[in-house]
């Protein structure tokens, strides 16, 4: 009985993660699960980004809860980047 409800726990747990990550076909980055009391603030995270010589054309929160810059790097080649809003780090980038 006890193993059966662990399996089930696993289960359970498993369709959880797979929903709140996004499945493969949804195309949904997803970024964190932190509430927005614990992101950093929007303004001074473009601030230093622009600082560090990004360039952003625009800037949004995704479904994913990602802030997602499309811009061009340091570099100057076009870019598409989600970070993490809790730390800043990199979830995903694309560039052309």
């Amino acid at each position: 009985m006890k193993s059966q409800f662990l399996k089930l726990s696993a289960i359970a747990a498993s369709a959880f993660f797979v929903t709140a990550c996004g499945s493969p076909e949804s195309g949904m980055t997803q970024c964190t699960m932190e509430p927005q009391e614990n992101w950093l603030d929007q303004e001074q995270f473009q601030q230093s980004l622009t600082e560090q010589g990004y360039e952003i054309n625009e800037f949004k929160v995704t479904d994913g809860n990602c802030y997602e810059i499309y811009g061009f790097n340091q570099n100057k080649q076009k870019v598409e980047i989600y970070f993490n809003p809790v730390d800043g780090s990199i979830v995903k980038q694309e560039n052309e």
